[in-house]
């Protein structure tokens, strides 16, 4: 064992390997079906499909590096972990208080900038909001859920 780390040679080697063995472990990547939609006003949209898609509805883009190992062991977490807490393509399967809720998260998040988060925006510049998109989200998100209340 204590050879390995001394050499760097086979110290290479060995990570070359386990690097190599990872590729065996494949995450499923998949895009269900969008069966209830979320409808927005048109300026939303695209804003929503820009910074929030990707890990929260069933039309993941899956860039090439979501094939490597052990980033795509990452990317599928995230995608699966953001699609159970808020799936816009799943949206009208949420009953109204739960839609109400979720809404209520979204302003919180983005307003707080916790949403999308830092690493995601690092490597996809294009999700990320200016001020203005976040108030504009926020907007929208707080009448939509007090209207859901009403």
């Amino acid at each position: 064992m204590w050879r390995i780390l001394k050499d760097p040679r086979i110290f290479a080697v060995a990570v070359v390997l386990a690097f190599l063995m990872m590729q065996g472990i494949r995450v499923e990547r998949t895009n269900p079906p969008a069966r209830s939609e979320i409808s927005t006003k048109p300026d939303i949209k695209p804003l929503l499909h820009k910074a929030c898609y990707n890990c929260h509805s069933n039309e993941t883009a899956w860039p090439w590096y979501s094939r490597v190992s052990p980033t795509s062991w990452l990317i599928a977490y995230d995608v699966r972990s953001g699609r159970q807490r808020l799936n816009f393509s799943e949206w009208g399967n949420y009953r109204a208080s739960v839609q109400s809720r979720k809404l209520d998260d979204v302003a919180q998040k983005v307003l707080g900038s916790d949403m999308p988060p830092w690493y995601y925006a690092a490597v996809r510049r294009d999700a990320s909001l200016t001020q203005s998109d976040r108030s504009q989200v926020w907007a929208w998100a707080t009448t939509e859920s007090n209207a859901l209340l009403k």
